[in-house]
């Protein structure tokens, strides 16, 4: 198996080998000094034989250095031996430094010279043209640079490509998507991770499966016995112990309704989008539902797409929501066209209000704020099943504490298309 940290030490091992290799060409392309001193003491001797000798006439030893820069396209000088510029064609270049008396290479400030010491005692000192910018500092950086780019760039573009891809069906697990599962490329620790993530990934959705299975069979088949007691509350003599009867039909009631939440609940978690759509008046399906609890209904006659048996329940666990809190005062409910083929159903009452830092709690399943009472009818299910229907529809819940007491659940749905 082709270890991640081999294949690293492998890319690094080559990007050396490879700037080494182009050290190496440039280090033959710029002879050094000791390797060169021989060449370079024939060269001073053959220039000595071309220039005229000390005292000559100045035009014709400028001549001279003019052809000799043409044909060697570069910049030359030629000292006296007290380091005084006699000729130059192109920049002057620096004398060599105090003590120094051998021919051979100099660095300048524009990039390494030839400094050849005539058997006269002359300097003639010469720098190609353009030729150092290839090889100055800055360019050795460049090459370098050039040569970890070129070298780390695909096994790093890779090896981050495969994170990034695992990284997306990661978040799409956690967004609910159960079905995510990421390709397995390569031979290496990652293909290691992708194998777990896949593997786990498999393993979570047969639990959630299990779970939602086991749920909606168990709450289908509760429905029998609640039957039965319901009939058998029925048969009970009006006469006998009222209260008992009372008592029985009410928390029958609560179980029947809390199977009902159940069933919707474990079927809304298998769906991305409503079973079946049709246009929807939200205004009449609310004020059908505001009847029910005497709230005050308002806004414009807007329609979606949706489905109007899962819209009616958002409308009613809303409404019922407002009426327990409400304290008797009226609840008001109101539809609202924001832009097209968006609208803002908002549900009001003047109850005590949530805190802030249940804000977010009570539309999870089963939660009940400190200080709820369980007896007020709630099974703990209404605004998680609120929330969950509003997301099948492409839209949104939120609490938002209202100006001078009291509750607003804010509801914004979109088109289902």
């Amino acid at each position: 198996m082709r270890r991640l940290y081999l294949q690293i030490y492998l890319t690094v091992v080559g990007i050396l080998l490879l700037f080494g290799f182009l050290a190496s060409i440039a280090w033959w392309l710029l002879p050094g000094e000791e390797r060169d001193g021989h060449s370079l003491d024939g060269m001073a001797a053959l220039v000595s034989e071309v220039l005229p000798a000390p005292g000559g006439a100045m035009p014709e030893l400028q001549a001279k250095v003019d052809r000799l820069a043409r044909q060697f396209n570069a910049d030359i000088t030629v000292r006296a031996a007290d380091g005084v510029v006699l000729v130059h064609n192109g920049e002057p270049l620096p004398a060599p430094p105090p003590g120094h008396t051998t021919t051979g290479w100099l660095r300048s400030p524009g990039g390494p010279m030839i400094a050849l010491l005539l058997p006269d005692r002359r300097w003639v000192l010469a720098r190609w043209r353009h030729h150092h910018r290839a090889f100055n500092v800055l360019g050795a950086l460049l090459l370098l640079a050039a040569a970890i780019a070129v070298g780390a760039y695909p096994v790093v573009r890779r090896l981050t490509g495969r994170l990034e891809r695992l990284q997306a069906r990661v978040d799409a697990l956690g967004a609910g998507q159960l079905q995510a599962r990421v390709q397995v490329e390569g031979a290496d620790e990652v293909a290691d991770l992708a194998r777990s993530f896949n593997r786990a990934a498999e393993h979570i959705e047969r639990l959630v499966n299990a779970q939602k299975t086991v749920l909606a069979s168990a709450s289908h088949e509760l429905r029998s016995p609640l039957a039965r007691m319901r009939m058998a509350v029925e048969l009970l003599p009006e006469t006998d112990r009222p209260e008992l009867r009372a008592r029985l039909s009410k928390d029958i009631e609560e179980l029947d309704a809390l199977i009902g939440e159940l069933l919707l609940a474990s079927r809304l978690d298998a769906l991305d989008k409503p079973d079946t759509t049709e246009e929807v008046d939200l205004l009449a399906l609310l004020a059908e539902e505001g009847s029910r609890t005497g709230a005050d209904v308002s806004g414009d006659a807007v329609s979606i797409r949706g489905d109007p048996r899962l819209l009616r329940r958002l409308m009613r666990n809303l409404l019922e929501n407002a009426r327990r809190h409400s304290g008797g005062a009226t609840v008001e409910a109101s539809v609202r066209a924001i832009a097209p083929g968006n609208v803002r159903l908002v549900v009001a009452d003047r109850g005590p209000g949530v805190s802030e830092s249940e804000r977010e709690r009570i539309f999870e399943p089963f939660y009940r704020p400190p200080g709820a009472k369980e007896s007020d009818g709630s099974v703990g299910l209404g605004l998680s099943l609120v929330r969950q229907i509003a997301r099948r529809h492409d839209g949104e819940v939120r609490y938002v504490a209202r100006g001078g007491g009291g509750s607003l659940f804010e509801v914004e749905l979109r088109s289902a298309s």
